[in-house]
């Protein structure tokens, strides 16, 4: 009974935060088509990419659409992406992303780019990576990303190696602004560094992939607590015997490391389980070794 509980409840949160996404994706375009395109600056990561690519395709070669094209060049370089990330990352999460990536390909070419601050350059940039990064923040909040160096960089973190999605883009953006100001000059970089800066901490706000939490649970139900923990997030669980040095009653504890956006279900899973419970979070703990990093 508790099994068929939490694939119903895993269920309903898979669809409702699929929803989320796509709904998230929507504002992601209008915060690109409407605020960072028109103030002629560039994102980081592959997105910057492809968008120089048409810049260069309109430009120098002449070749131009009735639409703003770097969404569906962001897509097709998702493409083998995908393909090689299939076998290694959580199936689940890779289809989230599909259906991220898509509906970001759709919303960015069918949302026409006409600015919202034609007069103010900068308040355009600021407005713009804020909103973008929110919504790329959001979206990683709710198991899915937005592909591209997201699923390289996770892919880096899952071989064990202490290289994560900042790190890449770091590398990435350092090679691609050198190219900017070639390209365009110093504006042009000056402004899109900060449109990156802002996005980044717009991100890093509401996504706490990174942030590890280790929390202890004094229980007398372990094992359908522990049971419901492996089958509800996925997580391993350590389990000792206790005794209450005031009480004198044994009770057992549950040691177990989550990602700090895996909370408020850890929490769900307690109070179901177990509103009894003494539960203790550490906050940003550092986890070396054999453990699952997600998005």
């Amino acid at each position: 009974m508790l099994k068929n509980y939490f694939e119903k409840s895993e269920r309903a949160y898979d669809v409702l935060t699929t929803f989320y996404t796509i709904v998230l994706d929507f504002v992601y375009a209008v915060g690109m088509n409407m605020f960072i395109v028109p103030a002629g600056i560039y994102s980081g990561g592959l997105m910057g990419i492809c968008q120089l690519v048409r810049t260069l395709l309109a430009d120098y070669a002449g070749i131009r659409f009735s639409f703003d094209i770097a969404g569906v060049l962001y897509y097709a370089v998702n493409i083998p992406i995908f393909l090689f990330a299939w076998k290694k990352m959580k199936r689940k999460t890779l289809v989230k992303t599909i259906i991220t990536v898509t509906f970001s390909t759709i919303f960015l070419a069918l949302i026409p780019v006409r600015a919202i601050l034609p007069d103010d350059r900068l308040a355009s940039v600021i407005v713009g990576a804020l909103v973008c990064g929110s919504a790329c923040g959001l979206i990683l909040r709710c198991g899915s990303s937005g592909g591209g160096l997201d699923i390289i960089g996770l892919l880096m973190a899952m071989g064990k190696r202490e290289t994560g999605v900042g790190q890449v883009y770091l590398v990435v953006n350092a090679v691609q602004f050198a190219a900017y100001a070639l390209l365009f000059g110093a504006p042009v970089v000056i402004y899109s560094l900060i449109a990156t800066f802002l996005s980044s901490f717009a991100v890093d706000h509401f996504h706490f992939q990174n942030i590890n939490v280790e929390v202890k649970i004094i229980t007398k139900r372990k094992d359908e607590l522990a049971d419901a923990i492996l089958r509800g997030l996925g997580r391993g669980v350590t389990e000792w015997a206790s005794i209450g040095a005031y009480t004198d009653e044994p009770s057992d504890v549950l040691y177990v490391i989550i990602s700090k956006y895996e909370i408020t279900r850890l929490k769900n899973i307690i109070h179901r389980c177990d509103p009894n419970a003494f539960v203790v979070f550490g906050d940003k703990v550092h986890v070396f070794g054999n453990f699952l990093k997600r998005l």
